[in-house]
């Protein structure tokens, strides 16, 4: 007998119809003579609806975060109080528990969490008992009890973080897609779905934008060696199996093509070029919490320089407030500018570690399509460009195509 976590995002239990798939599905498992954990996100439409109500309550006020957390919380308890309801209808032994229930522990940061410990005795026990344990996503508690959530993607967090708690033998990510594909369907028709891929690929495509998950959930997944599967739940396809890498994986030079939109330019002009001006810049980004991507110090001639990094385009009003200071202090002629409408194209795979010529590969292809390149950025496994938001898709299509992935 195995153990298997399983977990059905928001648009998996939209509807009632699609619980009772779900239901069915978790059914299966268990028939087939597995122990069976599944995690489920509240039905889709219901966080947003949580938040609008928030907004008709407070008007303009800004609700705590530890009263959003409260209420958000509810979401996920109805779903899996839904889905222990239909299994136990169909005649199974199932039992539903909140994050808290089952013994996650976060840290006190409302809203955006982070969990600390799992304490999953209680979930081996029902497991024990031939239960199937429902578990609420995206939650747990703080060490005096507090309810909290673990922001966005905290559902596949959730899965991961107990798969690995409990020693699971597989995670199974189930989704709306078929698994995570060479580039997103939608921009490019002919992409193909990838069988396997090695944590850190994924994680930088997720990082990337590629939306299938979050990556710090792929950053879990990692740390404590949890194979998982991304798959649909709408049918019985094989997925995506996101694994740590083997030596046949790097015969693969690119694994796939990501994309990004919304994002905009922060560029610092005349900034003295001296030991701590950029330590004061992004430390001040650091402690709004607002996430910085690609980063360009200018070659130094005199003694000023430019600084210019990528962020996303909802942050850029925030990071304009807490560096106002900052800039006023790194000199008089030092000018702070944002632009937007732009956006960022990556290409993924391990393969680039043995493999030359990439880089020059995807800058001739885009040059041909007459795309201009704005931003580069590289790491070992990943090279990054920013275009022109309305040259996004057909960058991805120009690239895919370049490394021939279709």
């Amino acid at each position: 007998m195995s153990l298997i976590v399983q977990k059905y995002g928001g648009t998996s239990v939209g509807t009632p119809e699609r619980i009772l798939n779900v239901a069915r599905r978790i059914l299966e498992t268990k028939q087939a003579g597995h122990q069976v954990v599944a995690v489920v996100s509240a039905m889709s439409g219901v966080t947003n609806r949580l938040i609008e109500l928030a907004d008709e309550v407070t008007g303009d006020s800004k609700p705590s975060e530890r009263e959003m957390d409260v209420l958000l919380s509810t979401g996920e308890q109805t779903t899996i109080a839904l889905t222990a309801m239909a299994l136990n209808a169909m005649g199974a032994k199932a039992v539903s528990l909140t994050g808290a229930q089952a013994g996650i522990e976060t840290d006190g940061v409302h809203t955006k969490a982070r969990i600390s410990t799992i304490s999953p005795a209680g979930v081996h026990e029902l497991l024990d008992d031939d239960h199937i344990v429902i578990l609420a996503g995206f939650q747990g508690k703080t060490s005096d009890g507090k309810i909290t959530t673990l922001g966005r993607g905290g559902s596949d967090l959730t899965a991961i973080a107990m798969a690995a708690a409990i020693e699971a033998d597989l995670c199974q990510i189930f989704t709306d897609v078929d698994g995570v594909y060479t580039c997103d369907p939608r921009v490019v028709p002919n992409a193909q779905k990838i069988p396997e891929i090695s944590y850190d690929e994924m994680l930088e495509m997720a990082s990337s934008g590629t939306k299938v998950m979050q990556s710090r959930s792929v950053e879990f997944a990692k740390k404590f060696g949890v194979p998982f599967e991304v798959r649909s739940s709408l049918n019985t396809n094989p997925g995506t199996l996101v694994k740590e890498e083997t030596m046949s994986m790097e015969s693969v030079v690119i694994r796939g093509v990501s994309l990004e939109r919304a994002q905009a330019k922060v560029t610092i002009s005349n900034v003295q070029d001296f030991p701590g001006s950029a330590s004061r810049v992004f430390g001040a980004v650091a402690e709004a919490n607002i996430m910085v991507d690609m980063i360009v110090q200018n070659v130094s001639h005199t003694s000023s320089t430019d600084i210019s990094f990528t962020l996303s385009k909802d942050d850029v009003a925030q990071a304009q407030s807490v560096l106002a200071p900052v800039i006023a202090e790194l000199g008089e002629d030092t000018t702070i500018e944002a632009t937007d409408g732009i956006a960022k194209l990556s290409v993924v795979g391990i393969g680039m570690r043995s493999h030359s010529g990439v880089a020059s590969e995807m800058f001739a292809a885009l040059a041909e399509a007459g795309i201009n390149i704005q931003m580069i950025s590289t790491s070992e496994i990943k090279i990054s460009v920013t275009v022109a938001e309305d040259d996004i898709d057909k960058a991805a299509k120009v690239v895919h195509d370049a490394f021939d992935l279709g």
